[in-house]
């Protein structure tokens, strides 16, 4: 069985070396889709009872772990150095510094990365990470794939 949980959040980027507008300083409202699979429980009496997993566990899981990091924060490339140093230049600006420039297709990667240990079989019932999927804009989305993750 798989199941998915879309949470949203907005963040700030830019990728520098881009031949267009997205080379400036801008923003977004972000989705992120996370798809698990595992089997559905069966244990009479338990809260989890014909769940693959609490669709507010899920929640919970990604708030702590990706949104609640990323939300209202600057999502900038630490060798995107005129903007890292802007930024280190504000104290208390709510800023992440990557490794790799911050296109969906890196974000979502990135979130398939930090997430994929923390929902690992949790509940015993073989629970696993399938896909991230981040909307950049209603259009415009990236799939992390467990099949393609190295």
């Amino acid at each position: 069985m798989r199941i998915t949980r879309r949470l949203e959040f907005d963040a700030g980027h830019r990728i520098p070396d881009h031949a267009s507008q997205c080379r400036h300083l801008h923003g977004h409202r972000y989705a992120l889709e996370i798809t698990l699979s595992g089997d559905t429980i069966k244990r009479d009496g338990s809260p989890v009872n014909g769940m693959v997993m609490d669709f507010g566990d899920v929640k919970a899981i990604a708030k702590q772990q990706v949104v609640d990091v990323w939300d209202h924060a600057f999502l900038a490339y630490r060798g995107d150095t005129a903007v890292v140093a802007f930024l280190q230049s504000m104290p208390g600006h709510k800023t992440v510094i990557l490794d790799v420039v911050p296109t969906a297709e890196n974000l979502a990667a990135e979130a398939f990365r930090i997430l994929d240990p923390a929902y690992r079989d949790i509940y015993g019932n073989h629970l696993r990470l399938e896909r991230v999927r981040l909307f950049e804009t209603p259009n415009c989305w990236a799939d992390a794939v467990r099949a393609e993750q190295a």
